[in-house]
């Protein structure tokens, strides 16, 4: 019974952690539009959910900050060097122009990609909300 129900929410769990993370790393991108020589990363969605549910959706591990000296407070981080959000490797932006420092960060994508990825992840939360629902309703008695 379990797994059934584990099965029927694993498309939604892995769509919302995969969306998580991509606005971690669009945060990033944000966060970095003044950083010289700093490169926009994303991840293409689409091949990223594919790949986290061809591998039998075994769960995404958060990435883990570097901690070198006992005092860092540890915690995650989007991966801004080379790694992978869900399988798929993270990506360069294409650059839309051109800036002098080599930051290929432009605010007004980042932003429209950032809300973007937002509102999915809100229907996506949406959509849970209206599997729990709808699982609710089927067990209560009439």
């Amino acid at each position: 019974m379990v797994s059934k129900l584990d099965d029927f929410f694993r498309f939604n769990e892995m769509a919302l952690n995969l969306r998580a993370q991509r606005q971690q790393v669009l945060a990033s991108n944000i966060a970095n539009a003044d950083t010289p020589n700093y490169k926009a990363r994303d991840v293409n969605f689409a091949d990223a959910l594919k790949n986290a549910l061809d591998n039998k959706g075994s769960a995404i591990p958060p990435l883990q900050l570097a901690r070198t000296a006992d005092s860092h407070v540890a915690g995650t981080a989007p991966d801004n060097g080379p790694g992978s959000i869900g399988g798929s490797p993270l990506q360069y932006r294409t650059v839309t122009q051109g800036s002098v420092d080599g930051n290929t960060v432009d605010l007004d994508v980042e932003r429209n990609e950032f809300v973007d990825n937002g509102i999915r992840y809100e229907a996506g939360v949406t959509a849970v909300n209206g599997q729990i629902k709808a699982m609710i309703n089927a067990i209560q008695p009439g």
